[in-house]
């Protein structure tokens, strides 16, 4: 619950920092570069997340790399905050997260919606209409596989889901049958 509160926090911060779109489709892209070299260069996230190093030579090291890598300044500002105040490891889910809270902001929806088997695009354009149908404002869709749905699909926003799949139908149908 607190590293939630903390993740909206920082990505509120680092959105208010944002004129427009264009800007934070910049900086978003670039971030999203970040964490894949973050996954691609193990060592470097082990010695960035290491409680052994000080936190300033982390701050130094991350600094000139970023600085060689020509980074826009609000990024590198950014992650040196995240390093410096012992918070680095909040990254992944704060990158996860901005794409919600940009949406939030401009008066968009998120909604998350899961699937076997991924969607056409046929299949999405006709979910956002209908989605943005019923909440009468412009939506945002981000997709996940999940296995474990059997069939259909499972569609959340916030702690609201709209439980279309097999596995829904399957549970509702033995609580039923619980219930007599």
């Amino acid at each position: 619950m607190i590293n939630r509160v903390l993740v909206k926090r920082y990505a509120q911060g680092f959105l208010n920092t944002m004129k427009d779109e264009d800007e934070y489709q910049v900086h978003y892209q670039e971030l999203l570069g970040f964490q894949e070299t973050l996954s691609d260069q193990k060592e470097l996230r082990k010695t960035l997340l290491s409680a052994f190093l000080p936190r300033g030579k982390k701050a130094d090291l991350t600094k000139e790399l970023l600085t060689k890598a020509s980074y826009q300044k609000k990024n590198v500002r950014f992650i040196l905050l995240l390093l410096e105040n012992g918070r680095f490891e909040l990254f992944p889910e704060i990158l996860d997260s901005l794409p919600e809270f940009w949406n939030e902001s401009k008066g968009i929806s998120t909604f998350e919606v899961a699937s076997v088997i991924p969607l056409t695009e046929d299949q999405k354009r006709k979910l956002t209409q209908k989605l943005e149908r019923l909440e009468k404002k412009p939506v945002f869709l981000k997709f996940r596989k999940d296995p474990s749905l059997i069939g259909g699909l499972s569609v959340q926003k916030g702690n609201i889901v709209y439980d279309a799949s097999i596995r829904g139908n399957l549970e509702r149908l033995k609580q039923r049958i619980i219930e007599g």
